[in-house]
């Protein structure tokens, strides 16, 4: 029933696809990272969302020396962090999927939203995926991840999905291989909808808060 009452908020004639941008957080040669993308987007389209993903293999950011935000005409930046930034700014919510490097982010995915400021990401809700080919399913970078996303603004909600002996959960082409995938995905995007449709509406009737001023 509460499934369905939020389907139904995001189904309503009123209110278009909520638009949910997904980051892709690892590099790594061989990475798991593909797998559970693909789950994760296909889930997402499937229950009526639109979705963009950032990879930063795809992406190919530099080692970051100059943030968009840097830039005193944000035209004249190139054209990757303005189209990126475009994504960001018109999205409803995002989804991070990540797995620990060290036990901790990985610098790829550190080095992407860097490049942006935070008011951009805030005032929308986030939703945190981690994997590992362990038991702990990248717990670890999950909780690091919460403080970081937290002061983006774009704080996580309660749930997290967290995906152990990833290897074994998800064929290649993101194909779940048991019911705590289905489950787990269920529970964190319901919870993602619900705080993102409340949010799209407070943004539409009375905007949003001005940044703060540097100190």
């Amino acid at each position: 029933m509460y499934r369905a009452y939020v389907r139904q908020l995001a189904m309503s004639k009123k209110e278009a696809k909520l638009k949910v941008v997904v980051f892709l957080g690892s590099t790594r040669e061989g990475r798991m990272g593909d797998r559970v993308a693909k789950f994760v987007t296909k889930y997402l389209e499937s229950t009526n969302h639109d979705v963009h993903l950032i990879d930063p293999v795809q992406l190919k950011l530099p080692l970051l020396e100059k943030p968009l935000f840097f830039y005193p005409d944000q035209s004249k930046a190139p054209k990757v962090l303005q189209e990126t930034d475009k994504l960001i700014q018109d999205a409803d919510a995002f989804v991070v999927v990540s797995c620990e490097y060290n036990h901790s982010i990985p610098p790829a995915l550190a080095n992407t939203l860097d490049h942006f400021a935070p008011p951009h990401f805030a005032w929308r809700p986030s939703g945190i995926v981690t994997y590992s080919p362990g038991q702990f399913g990248g717990m670890r970078c999950a909780m690091q991840l919460r403080c970081m996303l937290g002061e983006l603004g774009c704080l996580s909600v309660s749930n997290i999905f967290g995906i152990p002996k990833v290897h074994e959960a998800l064929d290649e082409e993101g194909k779940p291989l048991n019911d705590y995938m289905k489950t787990g995905i269920n529970t964190l995007v319901t919870q993602l909808d619900w705080h993102a449709t409340a949010m799209k509406r407070q943004r539409e009737a009375v905007g949003v808060p001005p940044p703060p001023k540097p100190v």
